[in-house]
């Protein structure tokens, strides 16, 4: 008999019990049609039941031990992957699936993961930058509950910050399934929720990407300043005038920086986008 793997605390391993295997996999509802990209498979529940349904799945884990488990029991419509996904050539790993499936490179494909707790912040947002230029279409991912309620938060409210912007600026987000801690083994001490991400162009892009997130990132650090007060501590120079970039985005100087919505940052970042350096 093999022997049972137990989970890995330091790898934030929660292995997902059999009944809400079947209910995320009803969530995701793949078809033969479809190619998945899983994201920590663990010990392969959700991964076999996925690749019951779906025509060719990719699952990429970063522990050895069950990367050999995963291999001696995968069907043949399923590839194990050892490699930390953070560190993944997503062009690549998109391109080799659909070429095992058949398919064409146009031909999007899914992920689905239960994301580990401790990395799932930059793994999301990993996602929302490349997901589309590498093929991907959508994501159906378990979350810490604390981290779900950081994607699809609303400006004004109490978990709104950098994760919630570059999830509107990227994908329209939906919650849904509020899972306990009694779904998985060992049970965490949080809840969790499953989230999907339906991954798209913005609706309008920032003059300055990298700048964008740059700017979105410290005035969060920032969030209960005024505006224009989180704007000079960015810049000494004595050229640099805040409440002048606040007035030519249209922006009241004394808000907070947790009630601007993403046309607003859009806004400011474009102000100082075209600012002389």
């Amino acid at each position: 008999m093999a022997r049972q793997l137990e989970p890995r605390r330091r790898l934030g391993q929660h292995f997902l019990e059999p009944a809400w295997v079947r209910k995320v996999v009803d969530v995701v509802a793949p078809t033969t049609e479809q190619v998945l990209l899983e994201i920590g498979p663990g010990r392969g529940a959700l991964t076999f039941a996925l690749a019951n349904r779906a025509g060719r799945l990719l699952a990429v884990e970063l522990d050895e031990n069950l990367v050999q488990r995963l291999k001696t029991g995968a069907p043949a419509n399923v590839e194990i992957r050892h490699a930390d996904f953070l560190q993944l050539d997503l062009h690549e790993a998109t391109a080799s699936l659909r070429r095992g499936a058949g398919g064409r490179p146009a031909d999007p494909v899914r992920v689905v993961g239960n994301l580990p707790y401790g990395v799932s912040a930059p793994i999301l947002l990993r996602l929302l930058r490349d997901a589309l230029a590498a093929g991907i279409r959508d994501a159906v991912v378990m979350l810490q509950r604390e981290v779900a309620e950081r994607v699809v938060a609303g400006a004004g409210s109490r978990a709104y910050g950098p994760l919630a912007v570059m999830a509107a600026l990227h994908a329209d987000t939906r919650w849904m399934l509020d899972v306990p801690p009694g779904a998985f083994r060992p049970a965490p001490r949080v809840r969790s929720a499953l989230v999907s991400l339906r991954f798209r162009d913005p609706v309008r892009a920032p003059v300055d990407a990298a700048g964008f997130e740059l700017l979105v990132r410290r005035l969060f650090t920032r969030r209960r300043k005024q505006v224009v007060n989180a704007l000079a501590a960015f810049n000494s120079s004595p050229a640099f005038d805040p409440l002048s970039v606040c007035r030519a985005a249209g922006l009241c100087p004394t808000r907070r920086p947790g009630t601007l919505d993403l046309p607003e940052l859009i806004d400011l970042s474009d102000v100082l986008a075209a600012m002389p350096d």
